[in-house]
């Protein structure tokens, strides 16, 4: 019987000495949880694309030239487009075979005066050069009107240089033909409200755009760009006739015999 109570007596024992440690853990306040960020963090490779890419669409504003770029698009032959940049900020851009259905070849200019489009002696215009005033020099050129290779060299160059803009920029090699520093351009936005086509910019180190490709096509740098002149002259007259559309005109159906 003593053995018996000398074991109860022991486990009374080791229970004792066993609860205050369950008990403190159930008690103590967890540890606070640690801070965990959700923000995605910017690559330092893309941070730093972005900043060269800025530096160079800056220097290209500053870069006032006269240049030719051979424009491709598909299975269509290749194009010369004329680009302009003067050094009073005036700028022109001359874009054969676009306007009604490629039988008309226009020129885009913007000048202290206003924005302009001319229509130039080709195929389908047979008249000589004329132009039709759009807007104000800032004003952007309406959709239907706009064959868009002039803003790789006018106001795409603001955006690539506003750090704001939502785009995604990362160094690309560069397409065949082309030179420079490339980097491939896309938005991070559904509705990117500015005139920039995402695709590929090259720059040479002086600004001097090299070469992009994005939808409307592919340009590529033909030849050695030459001096700017002091301002930019328009193709021809202003004339209160209506600007040249991109498709051809259709033909009213005759009217029907009664």
């Amino acid at each position: 019987m003593h053995a018996h109570l000398r074991a109860a007596r022991r486990l009374a024992g080791a229970l004792a000495i066993a609860l205050p440690a369950p008990l403190a853990a159930c008690t103590a306040d967890p540890p606070p949880p640690a801070l965990v960020s959700t923000a995605d963090p910017i690559p330092a490779e893309a941070d730093a694309a972005r900043d060269e890419l800025a530096a160079l669409a800056a220097a290209a504003q500053d870069r006032h030239l006269t240049a030719t770029y051979t424009l491709t698009t598909g299975d269509d032959p290749a194009r010369t487009i004329s680009v302009t940049s003067a050094n009073d900020g005036s700028w022109r851009v001359d874009v054969p075979g676009w306007g009604r259905g490629g039988t008309v070849d226009v020129s885009l200019a913007a000048t202290a005066d206003g924005l302009f489009q001319c229509a130039l002696p080709s195929a389908g215009h047979p008249e000589p050069a004329s132009c039709v005033r759009l807007g104000a020099p800032d004003d952007a050129v309406p959709g239907k009107l706009d064959p868009r290779v002039q803003h790789p060299f006018t106001d795409s160059l603001e955006v690539l240089t506003d750090r704001r803009a939502p785009l995604a920029i990362s160094p690309a090699t560069p397409p065949a033909g082309m030179s420079g520093q490339c980097y491939s351009v896309d938005s991070t936005s559904a509705s990117l409200n500015a005139p920039l086509d995402v695709g590929i910019y090259c720059f040479r180190p002086d600004g001097t755009p090299s070469g992009v490709r994005a939808a409307f096509g592919t340009l590529t740098l033909a030849g050695e760009p030459g001096a700017a002149p002091a301002t930019v002259q328009l193709a021809g007259p202003v004339t209160d006739a209506e600007p040249v559309g991109r498709h051809a005109p259709t033909e009213d159906p005759s009217p029907t015999t009664q």
